[in-house]
């Protein structure tokens, strides 16, 4: 993205903190911005142009910088974190009429999550996994769920400390369910 696109981005992340995502107009963002209405146009079409433009940086910044999952919680943790660093602007997006594409860009960053995962997890036991695709699934659906919950609550309970119990109860699951071995093994 270059400057002046990221510029306008940054902006519009900073208006989100501030308002929800329909009080929000060209004119607070050129402002903002110090550049002309002109310019926004020239980058974008219109505000939901921006919004899923900023959105889909944003899950392309998560993806390259935690590309490399070790178990099922890390491959949330980043995610809840950029919604942490972000509350109020993910909040209005997630309340406004961008929420369908905010929410395809979720599944779409904890769908590759759990698929790097699961390659880790097919790498490290060296064989086909029958089941792999049906673990994936699980484990994409549940993040889903366990976002949206959280999302709904207005993000307001501990999400790391509450992945953690979580991923404390599937410990050993992911294992049995592979490869059919004892429940409490660890994977």
């Amino acid at each position: 993205m270059n400057r002046t696109k990221q510029a306008l981005s940054e902006a519009f992340w900073q208006l989100l903190e501030e308002m929800p995502y329909s009080r929000i107009t060209v004119k607070g963002i050129v402002d903002r911005c110090h550049v002309n209405r002109n310019t926004f146009y020239y980058h974008f079409q219109d505000i939901p142009a921006l919004a899923e433009a900023t959105m889909q940086a944003w899950v392309e910044e998560i993806v390259e910088k935690h590309f490399n999952f070790g178990n099922p919680q890390d491959c949330l943790i980043p995610l809840v974190e950029g919604c942490i660093a972000r509350k109020k602007a993910i909040l209005h997006i997630y309340r406004s009429v961008q929420r369908e594409k905010f929410l395809n860009y979720l599944d779409s960053l904890i769908g590759h999550a759990v698929g790097v995962y699961a390659q880790g997890v097919k790498s490290a036991l060296g064989s086909d996994l029958e089941t792999l695709p049906a673990l994936c699934r699980f484990y994409k659906c549940a993040g889903m769920g366990l976002v949206l919950d959280w999302l709904d609550q207005d993000m307001s309970y501990d999400m790391p400390e509450f992945l953690e119990i979580i991923c404390g109860f599937l410990q050993g699951v992911t294992h049995s369910a592979l490869l059919g071995t004892p429940e409490g093994a660890l994977l």
